[in-house]
């Protein structure tokens, strides 16, 4: 199985720390944001490399970063040739390219950069083999306004998705998608087919809610916490909770 993570983004709302540096590889503790999660991901057995998709601005930085991390796993950078937000290719896009030009025919575990995650994937790559189909993320959300903001699941008793809502003004559940996918090897046409059938490509979500219409797919229920670093305030947060660890 291959890690994707994406990490293509300007963040510009956390300019001007994200300026000229890439917000995944701003220092959390004694880590850094892409580095938590690595660690991790590397651990698994089933993973057998790290494929980082980047854009052209920061790709040397990533370069640099993979060549210098203790990682079991090989770590690919590929670089998607843009160089601001206003040309950005998107998540799916991103996606896309990764296995293309890393002639990717396996399973893909597929992640957002700029996420820390207090429990470990391993629970999530065991799910997908149990379930035998791609799987996605969930995690209750209360707030009306977080979820119109994010996508949204409808499961049935065996945790099967029914239905996907991309930022939805009338949520079909308090369930949220956070952005990590598993998608099987059996689904990667469907995967290099969505944008032909109208997939959106902004949003890793977008290519989630397209493969729930089009294959199965089962949802792991999150146990633990996840923090988006998508703000100033989310960023302190985080520092704040790590600074000794």
């Amino acid at each position: 199985m291959k890690n994707i993570v994406i990490a293509a983004g300007y963040a510009t709302r956390l300019y001007p720390l994200t300026e000229n540096f890439p917000k995944p590889l701003l220092e959390i503790g004694d880590s850094t944001i892409l580095d938590r999660m690595i660690a991790d991901i590397d651990s698994i057995p089933a993973i057998d490399g790290h494929i980082v998709v980047t854009n052209h601005k920061f790709a040397d930085i990533f370069r640099d970063w993979a060549a210098n991390v203790p990682y079991i796993k090989p770590i690919t950078i590929v670089d998607d040739g843009t160089v601001d937000n206003d040309h950005r290719l998107g998540a799916v896009r991103d996606l896309l390219l990764a296995i293309d030009t890393c002639e990717v025919d396996d399973d893909i575990m597929v992640v957002a950069a700029d996420n820390i995650l207090d429990f470990s994937f391993s629970g999530f790559v065991d799910f997908f083999h149990a379930k035998g189909t791609s799987v996605i993320m969930r995690h209750h959300e209360s707030e009306l306004r977080r979820l119109q903001r994010t996508g949204v699941i409808a499961i049935d008793s065996d945790e099967r998705v029914l239905e996907m809502q991309e930022k939805p003004e009338r949520p079909v559940s308090n369930w949220a998608v956070p952005p990590f996918y598993i998608y099987s090897r059996a689904d990667l046409p469907e995967i290099r087919a969505c944008l032909d059938h109208g997939c959106g490509t902004d949003a890793p979500g977008n290519l989630a809610r397209y493969m729930a219409a089009t294959t199965t797919l089962h949802a792991w229920e999150m146990p633990g916490r996840r923090f988006d670093i998508g703000s100033p305030d989310s960023y302190r947060e985080a520092v704040e909770i790590y600074k000794t660890n």
